[in-house]
């Protein structure tokens, strides 16, 4: 009698692990690029429609939309989003209460510039921030993430200053077109450009010895 071919040839351990873990559903891209563009689409249109003022209380709604779907679908918000929403909230506060457009034209500059201050904070201290927001997701060599920590600090130091930049010499329609239509774009093709850095520097994650 032959013997019957071994079919499954994973250990039990690796079964059982895979058994337990949950396959996670594919999260919608539609949904996730209407949390991050739906605050500022509803930014141009408004003021587009019923000038600056209206256009930063429709801004501040719509963040705060965005929020809570972002919590509602994946249980949690991101830093990143979670501080720019924080400081859309206060600077759009102050700009309605003061009647002054000023702090809202603020609001990227002050969060590039922290971004870029925690970052250069992080490389000092040798914690590359990025590393410890990313790490679960990547594994890079420690020069791979101190590059692409410095890399980004420099971004945002140069997105601050380009803010700076629009709005000051520029109309406040033309700021938020750019700001609408220009930071996102800019901040998706940077983010693309350093994937040939992180997989020069990519590793492999370590093996669980249990898996086996």
């Amino acid at each position: 009698m032959k013997p019957q071919p071994d079919l499954d040839t994973k250990s039990p351990a690796k079964a059982a692990a895979e058994a337990k873990t949950p396959v996670e559903p594919a999260p919608s891209v539609l949904l996730k690029l209407a949390i991050e563009l739906g605050p500022l689409l509803v930014f141009f249109g408004t003021n587009a429609a019923a000038g600056i003022y209206a256009g930063t209380a429709a801004f501040m709604a719509a963040t705060i939309v965005s929020l809570g779907a972002a919590w509602f679908s994946y249980h949690k918000i991101p830093v990143m989003p979670l501080v720019s929403g924080a400081i859309v909230l206060v600077f759009g506060g102050l700009t309605l209460y003061l009647r002054d457009d000023t702090f809202i034209k603020l609001k990227p500059t002050i969060v590039y510039t922290m971004f870029a201050a925690l970052l250069a904070a992080g490389l000092m201290w040798k914690k590359p921030m990025l590393e410890l927001l990313f790490g679960p997701m990547f594994t890079l060599t420690e020069e791979g993430w101190r590059k692409l920590t410095v890399r980004w600090a420099l971004f945002f130091a140069a997105m601050a200053v380009l803010n700076e930049i629009v709005w000051r010499n520029f109309s406040t329609d033309i700021w938020v077109s750019f700001k609408a239509f220009g930071f996102l774009p800019l901040t998706f093709l940077f983010a693309i450009a350093q994937v040939p850095l992180m997989q020069r520097h990519g590793t492999e994650p370590a093996e669980d010895p249990d898996a086996s």
